[in-house]
């Protein structure tokens, strides 16, 4: 299998096991070999160098100059498969499901990476933060040991993405929920604006990688409710790999249909909803040469993991009490839940956060699975929300969701159209610019502390998955009070005034006044 490329330098730090070089004059027979070696004051003193690479060389190109080659891999194996069952695939066979026809998961050789001790990891992971190796400046290839650890990082299609913000809401949870460790993992400041980015760049890195090796892909499709077809049309234009989209008809934001049409998609919009155009895909990639991008595909959640590992990063390896994601094809909650109990298996941290999947009350056959006891899942018709990118009724990735809800004792919440929206408005109003379905997690913040679940001074991270520029829209729709059957009650519309300095500074004092009895 192909050697990883990794830069000699990410690994020249004082106290770390450094990758061992080997000359490419001499065949290995496909095995590779990651040898501690011991660091010496010559390796710190080569590390503190600064070698600005030739003017006439790229930094994908200064990157094959620094190939090294490890022992890590990864193949498919059965979604959570006894440990009896043989069945597994390489990640470069093109497959979708087992031989039951049960969900696939990326399984990592952990006895290869558990060679290396927590503080190695930590230590790698926080060096490369912040800088422009390629492909390392990424936040989710940063982590690549633990992604896609056999591609050559010059197959990797990337902008860069993740090492997003983690905001502390603190007039937000001073002010609606009495809590003082309150966080807001702003995972839609991204390229595409949405926390897709972080799986399509691997999903799409592993195509350019099978594409190189002449397997039978032609292009990458995906049924979108928005934000997965913008990820996928933007990085496969980076690759110059042809994409296609099937967008249920009248039901996904103008910006974010523009997005894959102006990134030159093939785009198909359809005359059903989201489980319609999943079904579909899943017909025509089964016939023609076009691989299939949903988070059916495991893929995605390995790059969709690592914000699990970057929330753990960014509070120095402090592990939160608790994690709220809104679910709709629940890939994302169990992603989550796989980045953290890596973390855990290999020594990072000593414990995981307990997770909380926020669903919309439109949209909800998890919430209501949850309710019955985790007795037969039903799916259900997704009523129309405003939280678009989750009104999935049959989610593909259940069985995931339920496994990882189980094993760290998550919860399930929902949120009304109503809830969703004054909670989107509330946050908006301290500062943030948020998502419909970053409404629907906070709903679930709100109930938990409310019924005390969730106490104040909890370490709390609310994953917000887009950015609100994507929803405008239904922001102005809101504070115009034009919403149907809505109260709007934290509307904040734009007062009308004649133009007269005499009415323009009564307006002013009476609004005045009104701020100064907040104090």
């Amino acid at each position: 299998m192909a050697a990883s490329c990794m830069l000699r330098s990410s690994f020249l730090s004082p106290g770390l096991p450094q990758l061992h070089h080997q000359s490419t004059s001499k065949p290995n027979n496909g095995i590779h070999f990651f040898t501690p070696i011991k660091a010496t004051a010559t390796n710190d003193a080569i590390s503190q160098q600064k070698h600005r690479r030739p003017a006439d060389e790229n930094i994908r190109e200064e990157a094959r100059r620094h190939c090294s080659s490890h022992n890590f891999s990864a193949r498919y194996v059965p979604f959570n498969a006894g440990p009896t069952s043989d069945e597994w695939y390489s990640l470069d066979e093109i497959v979708y499901r087992s031989r039951s026809g049960g969900l696939l998961d990326v399984q990592h050789d952990m006895d290869a990476l558990k060679k290396f001790d927590g503080q190695y990891w930590r230590s790698l992971f926080d060096s490369r933060v912040g800088k422009t190796t390629w492909p390392y400046g990424s936040g989710v290839w940063s982590k690549k040991e633990w992604v896609l650890p056999e591609i050559d990082s010059d197959d990797i299609v990337s902008a860069f993405e993740g090492n997003s913000n983690l905001f502390w809401a603190e007039r937000f949870g001073k002010q609606f929920l009495g809590m003082t460790d309150l966080w807001v993992k702003h995972c839609g400041i991204s390229h595409t604006g949405s926390f897709k980015d972080l799986g399509m760049t691997v999903l799409v890195s592993q195509v350019n990688r099978l594409r190189k090796m002449h397997k039978p892909v032609v292009g990458v499709g995906c049924a979108s409710t928005g934000d997965t077809s913008a990820a996928l049309s933007a990085y496969c234009a980076s690759a110059g790999i042809p994409s296609i989209v099937f967008l249920p008809a009248n039901k996904i934001s103008m910006a974010q249909l523009v997005q894959p049409i102006a990134n030159g998609a093939f785009v198909l919009s359809i005359d059903t909803d989201f489980d319609g155009c999943m079904q579909l895909i899943r017909e025509v990639t089964a016939e023609l040469p076009i691989y299939l991008a949903n988070s059916l595909n495991s893929l995605r959640l390995e790059g969709q993991k690592t914000a699990a590992i970057e929330i753990l990063q960014q509070f120095d390896w402090e592990v939160p009490e608790w994690v709220i994601v809104p679910g709709g094809n629940l890939g994302n909650i169990y992603a989550f839940y796989k980045g953290f109990q890596m973390c855990k298996e290999l020594g990072l941290v000593d414990r995981i956060p307990r997770l909380v999947c926020a669903q919309a009350a439109n949209a909800n056959p998890l919430y209501l699975h949850y309710k019955s006891g985790w007795k037969d899942f039903k799916p259900v018709k997704a009523k129309t929300t405003f939280a678009s990118a989750i009104q999935i009724g049959d989610p593909v990735s259940i069985d995931r969701a339920v496994f990882a809800l189980q094993q760290c004792n998550g919860i399930v919440e929902e949120a009304t159209e109503e809830e969703l929206m004054d909670a989107m408005a509330q946050a908006d109003s301290t500062g943030m610019f948020i998502c419909p379905h970053t409404g629907v997690a906070l709903t679930a913040l709100f109930k938990l502390r409310n019924s005390g679940v969730i106490a104040p001074t909890d370490r709390t991270v609310v994953v917000s998955t887009a950015h609100g520029l994507k929803f405008t829209q239904s922001k102005i729709d809101y504070h115009s009070k034009e919403i149907k059957d809505m109260e709007c009650r934290f509307a904040n519309p734009p007062v009308e005034v004649k133009a007269d300095f005499g009415s323009v500074m009564d307006v002013l004092k009476s609004y005045l006044l009104s701020q100064n009895s907040k104090l």
